[in-house]
């Protein structure tokens, strides 16, 4: 059976998060957005660990849903760390996922921290002095059943890959417990393509989450998981496929797909200086070199030319299109499972009546149109052009067409701000397609 998953989320005790992040307003959102499984997210903090217990009761094997209520998505037990130690000669900023399967190991990993002095109080991502291999090590010792994936790895401040403060390789962060890293999850400036470009990825898999701080974002990033039982067990193995199995899509547990944001809406997708206003594409990047033409300042080296560093691999890549009109991305080398990208129906919603996504009106009609058809992601791939023009108007129908096709306009985030969509853009920000030589940009319809 098919599962949508969100399995990066923070809770109320994180900053810079909605004081709306609680587990029932989550749940809620879960099923109007068309997630089956949430993640609790911030379990080392004292308050939410004891809101998790006072709130949840486990209905599945390391799952769990609201206590007396078979309603709203059910839950699994992940949290965020931030490991900022000295590596090299260089200091290193890591954020990872780690993924429990019972209240009883969080405990135990939460007591372990307290015991080495880390502040689990401060804040829901709590920021450890420990070298992520150590932390990966730390975790298997405690439950050799839980499991931990590097998150959004290309983000240039905070990840695996970041420009500025990370490695250049699995190997080199992890050392000899790099085999037990099975995927990383790719963030919202990079979408799995440009992943299958990096050879030490082609056998772990690529898992995309929305890392949302309220529940409004929550899916706009989101995993498919085929399972053949909903279990904690079963939800692990599908991740851990691909690294142990050739033809681990022939499994009765795997990713089926991703739902991927378009990356040049993230914050960090292209090089460029937010202060200055200056932003570059990879070729700008080789060209110019990456000191701001204003202030002669470092630029922040982005995602996109980040990849490009790295890279070690030809993507090989299929586009079909469904009976719905949406286009997907496929991997000829069938290493992963293909994806599509969407924008958020809330943005689609706001721009077809010329409104921002803040506005009342823009919120009470997501609101009404995803009562009337299901569910956000419903909307977004599944629910018939036709159909959507009857509940929800012409120009809502033509948005959502737009975005299955690609139709659209994208002036890419760089340096912490994030991308400007426009569906119905009169004026092209370039004529470069923003992903550069590599995509066969005339087959989606899109002009840049």
């Amino acid at each position: 059976m098919q599962y949508f998953t969100d399995l990066h989320l923070h809770s109320r005790y994180s900053r810079a998060v909605s004081q709306s992040m609680v587990l029932p307003v989550m749940a809620e959102w879960g099923k109007k957005k068309g997630l089956d499984i949430l993640t609790t997210g911030d379990w080392t903090h004292p308050l939410w660990l004891r809101h998790i217990q006072e709130v949840l009761e486990e209905k599945k094997d390391g799952l769990f849903g609201l206590k007396n209520s078979d309603n709203g998505s059910l839950f699994v037990l992940s949290t965020e760390i931030s490991s900022i130690h000295s590596q090299g000669g260089k200091t290193r900023r890591i954020h990872n996922l780690i993924f429990s399967p019972s209240i009883e190991t969080v405990e135990k990993i939460n007591k372990e921290f307290l015991r080495r002095g880390f502040n689990l109080s401060s804040d829901g991502r709590p920021i450890i002095g420990l070298p992520a291999k150590n932390l990966l090590e730390l975790v298997l010792e405690i439950d050799k059943n839980a499991f931990l994936i590097p998150c959004h790895a290309w983000t240039p401040w905070f990840s695996l890959y970041g420009s500025m403060s990370g490695f250049d390789s699995i190997d080199e962060c992890f050392g000899e417990y790099a085999k037990f890293i099975f995927a990383v999850e790719t963030g919202l400036s990079s979408d799995p393509e440009m992943n299958w470009r990096i050879k030490e990825l082609d056998k772990r898999a690529l898992v995309s989450f929305s890392d949302s701080h309220s529940p409004a974002k929550m899916g706009r990033e989101a995993t498919v998981f085929e399972l053949e039982e909903l279990s904690f067990k079963n939800l692990r193995r599908a991740i851990i496929a691909p690294s142990i199995k050739e033809n681990w899509d022939k499994l009765p547990d795997k990713i089926d797909f991703t739902i991927e944001f378009y990356p040049e809406e993230g914050k960090y997708h292209y090089t460029g200086h937010r202060n200055c206003q200056i932003s570059q594409s990879p070729e700008q990047t080789k060209k110019d070199g990456v000191i701001c033409s204003v202030c002669k300042r470092p630029l922040t080296v982005g995602v996109m030319h980040r990849v490009e560093q790295l890279a070690n691999n030809q993507v090989n890549e299929e586009i079909k299109t469904d009976a719905s009109g949406v286009k997907w991305f496929y991997d000829k080398s069938k290493n992963h499972p293909p994806f599509v990208k969407l924008v958020p129906l809330i943005e689609i919603v706001a721009e077809s009546l010329g409104m921002t996504v803040s506005a009342e009106k823009v919120k009470t009609f997501f609101e009404e149109i995803c009562k009337k058809m299901g569910s956000e992601i419903n909307i977004l791939f599944k629910v018939p052009l036709d159909e959507i023009e009857k509940v929800a108007g012409e120009k809502l129908a033509q948005g959502i067409a737009k975005v299955r096709v690609g139709d659209i306009v994208i002036k890419p985030g760089f340096d912490g701000q994030y991308g400007i969509v426009k569906i119905w853009g009169e004026e092209k920000e370039s004529k470069e397609p923003v992903f550069g030589p590599r995509r066969a940009t005339d087959q989606l319809g899109i002009d840049f």
